[in-house]
C-alpha cells in the first residue's frame, strides 16, 4: 500500500490551484474539441485510425507513464539505487522496438480494434472471450489502484480528503473520455506528457544541484550504501545477495524478455494508441518513437529517488517515518517555490489521469466491442454501440472509484502490478508469439496455452512463493520466478495440444501469422523526403543502441 508519511504537506497558495485549475479547463477544453470528430463508433474507440504517429508515439509513453511508474520507480531508486534502470533499458525498449517492427503489421493489417479481438481471428471464441474477460477486470483494476495511490498522495500534499481526490479525478477523467472518446485520451496524455516533464527536470535539476552535483550524488551514495548501488549489475551474479533479490539470470529472462514483452506487447491499453494512427506505417512508428523518450525517464525518475536518498537519509528506515514512497514528494516539499510548485502538483496529477485514462479508454473499447457487442448484442447499428461505450465508459471509471476504495488491501502497488503483469501478460504474449510464427498452432491450443499460463503463475506465486516451498528472496523476484514458469508451461502446452488437435485453414491465417499477406500494412506515403525518422527499422535500431549507450555508466 502506497502510504505517505506525516509532514509532507506542502505549502501551496492561491498561485499554485490557479495553475491547477487551468490545467482541467485545458483537459476540459480538450475534451470538447475532440467531440466534433466523433461520429461513428471507430472515431470513439480508435479516433477514426487517423492520427500522426507523433501523437500516437507521445500518448503510447504517456500512457505508461502513470503516477505509480513515477512514485513507484522513484522509491525503487531510493531503495534498490542502479538496478531500477532494468525496468527501462532492458525491460521496455527492446520489447517496444519488437512491438513496432514485428507484431504492429499484424495487429494494424488485420484491421482489429482491440488485442483480444485479434485472438478471435487467429484462435477462434474461446480464447478471444477468455482473454477478453480478464482484460477488462485487470484494466479495471489498476485504473483503481491509480485512483487511490493519488488520493493518497493529494490528502499528504494538500489536506484533500481521500473520498475528494477519488471523485475530482474521475469525474475530469470520465468527462473528457465520454466527450471525446480517445481523441480525447491521447490528445490529454499528450499534454500531460509535457506537464509531466515540467514537473519532474526542475525537481531533477535543483536535486542535483542541492547535493553538489552527480559527482556529489555519487561519492554520498557509495559512502552510505556501497559501490554496487549504483551499478546496474553489481551482486547479481547467481547464488549472490543484492537488495532487488533477483539473479542476472532471472533479470535478463524474467523481465527483460518475458514481463516486458508480455507488457509492451499485449497490453491493450498501450497499443490501443498504435492503432489509432493513421496508416501501418505509422502504426509500426508509434511504439519506436515512444521509446526515445522512455530512454530519458530514469534520469527524471530514477534519479531523484537516489537524490530524496541523500536529502533524507532516513527513507525507509521506520514504519513511521518517511517511506521510500515519500522520495518525490520530500522533494517537492524541499526545493520547489510556490509557482514552480503548482506545476510539479498538476504534474503528478497529470500522470494519475494519464495512467487512469489509459486503461479507462482501452476498457470501454474492449467490453463494448469484444464483450457485448460480440456476444450479448450482435448486429446493432453503429449508434447503438457508440452510445453503448459512452456509458461503459461512466461504468468504468465508478467500478474504478470503487477498487480505490479497496485498493488498501494491497501491501506493495508496485509489486501488486508486476504480479498482474506475470499472471496476466505474459501467458498472453505466449499465445501470441505461438500463434504469430506458428502456422500449425490449433485453436484449441490458444484456449488451453492462455490458461494454463494463468494458472501456473498463480500456483508459482501463491503456493510455491508465498508458502514457503522455495525460497525466493523478494516479492518482484518472484515475479521473474513466475513470468518465467507461466511462459514455459504455456509454451509447452501449447505444443502439445497442437500437436494432437486440428490446424486452421491456410486461407484463415493470411495476415495473422508471419510469412503470410497482409494486406492492411500500406505504407505512408511519400511526403517530399526519405527521411530517417519515416524508416521503422532505423528508429527500433537507433533505440536499441541509443538504450545500451545510456546503460554503460550505470553498468560499471
Amino acid at each position: 500500500m502506497i502510504t505517505m508519511a506525516e509532514g509532507l504537506r506542502l505549502p501551496t497558495n492561491g498561485l499554485d490551484y490557479t495553475i491547477l485549475a487551468i490545467y482541467f479547463a485545458v483537459v476540459l477544453g480538450i475534451g470538447f474539441a475532440a467531440k466534433r470528430s466523433v461520429k461513428t463508433s471507430l472515431d470513439f474507440f480508435l479516433s477514426g485510425r487517423s492520427l500522426p504517429a507523433w501523437v500516437t508515439g507521445l500518448a503510447f509513453v504517456a500512457a505508461n507513464l502513470g503516477a505509480t511508474e513515477i512514485l513507484g520507480m522513484a522509491a525503487n531508486g531510493a531503495q534498490y539505487g542502479a538496478y531500477t534502470v532494468h525496468w527501462y533499458w532492458i525491460g521496455a525498449i527492446p520489447a517496444m522496438v519488437f512491438l513496432g517492427l514485428v507484431m504492429m503489421p499484424f495487429y494494424y493489417g488485420s484491421k482489429v480494434r482491440s488485442v483480444p479481438e485479434f485472438l478471435l481471428h487467429r484462435f477462434g471464441p474461446s480464447s478471444h472471450l477468455l482473454s477478453s474477460i480478464i482484460f477488462a477486470v485487470s484494466s479495471v483494476l489498476i485504473a483503481g489502484v491509480n485512483l487511490y495511490a493519488m488520493a493518497i498522495v493529494l490528502e499528504a500534499l494538500l489536506g484533500w480528503p481521500e473520498w475528494v481526490a477519488i471523485v475530482v479525478a474521475g469525474f475530469f477523467v470520465l468527462a473528457y473520455i465520454t466527450i471525446g472518446g480517445l481523441s480525447s485520451a491521447i490528445y490529454n496524455e499528450v499534454l500531460q506528457f509535457f506537464v509531466i516533464l515540467a514537473a519532474l527536470i526542475p525537481l531533477t535539476v535543483v536535486g542535483l544541484k542541492r547535493v553538489g552535483g552527480w559527482d556529489g550524488l555519487t561519492s554520498s551514495l557509495t559512502d552510505s550504501h556501497g559501490g554496487d548501488f549504483l551499478t546496474a549489475w553489481g551482486g547479481t551474479g547467481i547464488g549472490e545477495a543484492n537488495p532487488l533479490g533477483a539473479n542476472w539470470l532471472t533479470i535478463v529472462l524474467g523481465l527483460g524478455f518475458v514481463m516486458s514483452f508480455g507488457y509492451w506487447t499485449t497490453n491493450f491499453a498501450e497499443v490501443q494508441r498504435a492503432l489509432s494512427a493513421k496508416n501501418g506505417s505509422a502504426a509500426k512508428r508509434t511504439p519506436l518513437i515512444a521509446a526515445f523518450p522512455k530512454i530519458f525517464i530514469p534520469l527524471v525518475v530514477v534519479v531523484p529517488g537516489l537524490i530524496a536518498l541523500v536529502m533524507e537519509p532516513s527513507l525507509g528506515k521506520t514504519k513511521d517515518g518517511l517511506q521510500y514512497n515519500d522520495a518525490i514528494p520530500v522533494l517537492m516539499r524541499d526545493l520547489l517555490p510556490n509557482g514552480v510548485l503548482g506545476i510539479a502538483v498538476t504534474g503528478l496529477l497529470a500522470a494519475f489521469m494519464a495512467g487512469m485514462a489509459a486503461n479507462v479508454s482501452s476498457f470501454n473499447t474492449v467490453f463494448t466491442n469484444d464483450i457485448w457487442a460480440a456476444y450479448l448484442k450482435k448486429g446493432r447499428e453503429d449508434a447503438y454501440y457508440l452510445k453503448t461505450g459512452r456509458v461503459i465508459t461512466a461504468v468504468g471509471v465508478l467500478i474504478g472509484m470503487g477498487t480505490a476504495f479497496i485498493a488498501s488491501s494491497f501491501s506493495n502497488i508496485m509489486n501488486y502490478l508486476q504480479t498482474l503483469f506475470s499472471f496476466f501478460n505474459v501467458p498472453l504474449f505466449v499465445v501470441f508469439i505461438i500463434g504469430m510464427f506458428w502456422k500449425r498452432t490449433s485453436a484449441a491450443a490458444g484456449f488451453w496455452g492462455l490458461l494454463s499460463g494463468t494458472v501456473a503463475a498463480m500456483v508459482n506465486y501463491f503456493w510455491f512463493y508465498k508458502q514457503g516451498v522455495i525460497s525466493i528472496p523478494s516479492d518482484q523476484g518472484a515475479n521473474f520466478v513466475s513470468s518465467i514458469v507461466a511462459f514455459v508451461v504455456g509454451a509447452v502446452v501449447m505444443f502439445v495440444v497442437t500437436l494432437v488437435t486440428k490446424p486452421k485453414s491456410a486461407e484463415s491465417l493470411a495476415g495473422l501469422v508471419y510469412g503470410t499477406t497482409s494486406p492492411g500494412m500500406e505504407e505512408l506515403p511519400a511526403e517530399g523526403d526519405d527521411a530517417w525518422y519515416r524508416k521503422p527499422a532505423l528508429l527500433g535500431w537507433g533505440a536499441v543502441v541509443l538504450a545500451a549507450v545510456c546503460y554503460i555508466p550505470f553498468s560499471f
